[in-house]
């Protein structure tokens, strides 16, 4: 395996993240324009060489967690000739079958028929392997079946009695390593989509880093019950089942609540999951958090029974318009109270115990639990008072969960960087700054980040400055995130305010410095976050990736100057197809735009070497285009044969959008700005808007 050189010269504001798994860090990616590892060299080191390659085995195979994971690492391995054997007792239900549309709809037939070839479904008896299982050569046993400690372990006995050098890692959803005896590779839900995975080892594998090397996200955490995604997934559930107890509120009421409040529906997920399986998991981690920290997880009677009977937190859909239970200011408030003091406290926990990096803590709950923001942003955005008032208030109400747990110190500090940088990172070798962006949508959080994160490299007298996304833990740039224009569409000054401050932003990475170069680095990089990147001086992309403005598709306006930045830095023969981008909301890929949109398109590895070559000066051939500051004549007013628009929302915003390019692009670079942010502003409060999918979503999340 050949690895990174460990980051020696650059300083950085916080650690990297790719540090943790052992892969250095960014700026080592970019200065050397390689990957710090090779998924067919960690193939090799955990399956063994072409010529005597060993297999996969997933037990359990057949339930919801192994079948998911089935067909996630099996599209992945397939290339490389590993078999995937899905081992399960005969009796259970056929879950690998039931993945094959899926599969399908991912792959089409024939690469769906190539993966399910690849996998060799096996069964066994649980106390004796199949003899076939030896010819196959397992170098790799990864264990899904139920929480019942005693039957794991008699499960790896079972395998290393077989296969003494075999390497496993279980699915867990809270026992630790210690209790196991084996690594934990803890999957999130749904379990063949999400790419995330919890991992507990003593030092990153080789088989960690093979599944970053595949496209996926192992964070490393501390080996404490529950990790950190049960933690926060199992601690909202108890959460609404304590204020259920308190008062009576129905738990799919509770959820319309609390997806208001947090973003997270744990009630309905628990169900989607199969809510036998998912209760008896979810009761597993609480009791065993409860063993260790007492009240504030102990189980309620009412999971209990729920654990007992499988049944469903929702009841049929007809059922549910009978209750139609309104908060009034004080209620709602104890509401907040009962399902945010357990969280921040929990959150105490964990800082406490050095779970993990504060970004991986904070991206966890984004990532897996449905968080809108992450538990530690949330925090530093009550701030440390608040949030120590909102769990002694929740001590008045449960004073169980004072007696353990709770640690209102893990809250000092939070001026800190580790803190202050949970999804915008900054680091530089005296000459070249790397900032790298770990979320894949922009919001007020990432914008106030990357504002430090500027002022911090200038402080540091760097000038040229590369901004890509951070190789770990966002794999795609998506755009705005759209909830942080729920104010705007009750308020034009507020659609204004986000347009004006975001873009103000972006113009920092023209004005501000010498050479920036933004570089995506994944499969996408749409809205708000391409016109965050188009403000650099050069934008390279990986051959493939997909450039897109889908607002006309929401309907909304473009807020960081897309409807006129991108057009005074092409020729006025381009035009028509950045104008045909922002009407249709069709992408290009990045091997499509050169020369009009983009700079630079290549391999990864190339566009990594070649971003570094443009930021540091080196030999390139990449001519610059500069960005014109008067007005534009000749615009065209209309785009030839733009297909039909697909709704009366999508037409007004092909409209609002056209008017938009047509002011802001008829006025100086200084005056564009404003125009531009009065425009997105009014669209947003506009009943076109609200009529679309934000207004839509703005009404799901908050109307209960």
């Amino acid at each position: 395996m050949t690895t990174s050189t460990v980051l020696t010269r650059a300083t950085a504001m916080r650690e990297p993240t790719l540090r943790t798994l052992g892969l250095g860090s960014v700026s080592d990616i970019l200065r050397n324009g390689r990957l710090p590892v090779a998924t067919a060299d960690l193939v090799d080191r955990v399956f063994g060489s072409p010529e005597e390659r060993g297999c996969m085995v997933i037990s359990g195979a057949n339930g919801i967690v192994g079948a998911g994971k089935a067909m996630q690492l099996g599209s992945r391995l397939v290339e490389y000739d590993v078999p995937i054997v899905a081992l399960d007792f005969p009796s259970a239900p056929d879950g690998i079958g039931g993945q094959y549309p899926g599969l399908v709809a991912a792959f089409g037939r024939q690469g769906a028929d190539r993966i399910m070839r690849n996998i060799i479904r096996l069964t066994y008896d649980g106390e004796q392997l199949p003899a076939e299982l030896a010819e196959l050569r397992p170098r790799f046993l990864l264990e899904a079946i139920p929480e019942i400690l005693e039957v794991k372990r008699a499960h790896y006995a079972i395998f290393r009695e077989a296969f003494p050098e075999i390497e496993i890692r279980s699915v867990t959803s809270g026992f630790p390593s210690s209790e196991l005896g084996v690594g934990i590779a803890h999957p999130a839900f749904p379990h063949q989509i999400n790419k995330v995975w919890e991992t507990v080892e003593p030092e990153p594998s080789a088989i960690t880093q093979m599944l970053w090397a595949m496209g996926l996200i192992p964070i490393p955490v501390s080996d404490d019950w529950s990790f950190v995604l049960d933690v926060l997934f199992c601690g909202s559930v108890h959460a609404g089942l304590l204020y259920h107890r308190a008062s009576n509120m129905p738990f799919w009421k509770i959820d319309k609540l609390m997806r208001r409040l947090l973003g997270p529906n744990p009630f309905r997920a628990s169900d989607v999951i199969g809510s036998r399986a998912a209760n008896f998991l979810i009761w597993s981690c609480l009791h065993h958090l409860g063993e260790t920290y007492g009240e504030l997880f102990r189980p309620t009677p009412d999971l209990e029974e729920y654990k007992e009977t499988g049944a469903t937190w929702y009841p049929p859909n007809h059922f549910r318009p009978l209750v139609d239970w309104k908060l009034d200011a004080a209620e709602d408030e104890e509401f907040r109270t009962w399902i945010l003091g357990p969280l921040f406290q929990m959150a105490s926990l964990m800082v406490h115990e050095k779970r993990g990096h504060f970004s991986h803590i904070n991206a966890i709950g984004e990532l897996c639990a449905q968080f809108r923001s992450g538990i530690l942003a949330g925090i530093r955005s009550a701030g440390a008072d608040a949030a120590i008032a909102t769990v002694e208030a929740y001590h008045r109400l449960h004073p169980g969960a004072a007696e353990a747990g709770w640690y209102p110190s893990a809250f000092e500090g939070m001026e800190g960087t580790d803190w202050q940088q949970l999804y915008v990172n900054a680091e530089h070798d005296g000459e070249v700054g790397v900032v790298t962006l770990s979320r894949e949508s922009y919001n007020w959080d990432v914008d106030a980040e990357l504002n430090r994160a500027m002022d911090w490299l200038r402080q540091e007298g760097i000038s040229r400055v590369i901004v890509t996304g951070d190789f770990h833990l966002s794999t795609q740039m998506v755009g705005a995130d759209t909830s942080d224009f729920f104010p705007a569409l009750e308020s034009a000054e507020e659609g204004e305010r986000v347009a004006g401050s975001w873009s103000r932003t972006a113009r920092r990475l023209h004005d501000e410095f010498e050479v920036s170069v933004g570089l995506v680095n994944g499969k996408r990089c749409l809205g708000g976050m391409l016109e965050l990147l188009l403000h650099c001086h050069y934008l390279v992309g990986v051959e493939g990736a997909a450039f897109g403005f889908p607002e006309v598709t929401l309907p909304v306006v473009p807020g960081m100057e897309g409807c006129h930045w991108p057009l005074r830095k092409a020729g006025r023969e381009d035009w028509p197809k950045l104008l045909r981008m922002l009407l249709s909301g069709k992408p290009v890929r990045a091997e499509e735009a050169v020369g009009w949109l983009t700079d630079y398109a290549a391999p990864l590895e190339d566009a990594a070497a070649t971003a570094w070559k443009l930021a540091a000066g080196g030999d390139h051939e990449v001519r610059p285009r500069a960005v014109e500051v008067g007005a534009l004549d000749g615009l065209p007013t209309e785009v030839r044969d733009l297909p039909p628009a697909d709704s009366p929302g999508a037409e007004a915003g092909r409209r609002a959008i056209m008017a938009c390019v047509q002011e802001a692009c008829g006025a100086s670079l200084s005056e564009a700005l404003a125009i531009q942010a009065r425009h997105a502003g009014g669209f947003l409060s506009g009943p076109e808007c609200r009529a679309g999918q934000v207004g839509a979503e703005y009404a799901r999340v908050m109307f209960v």
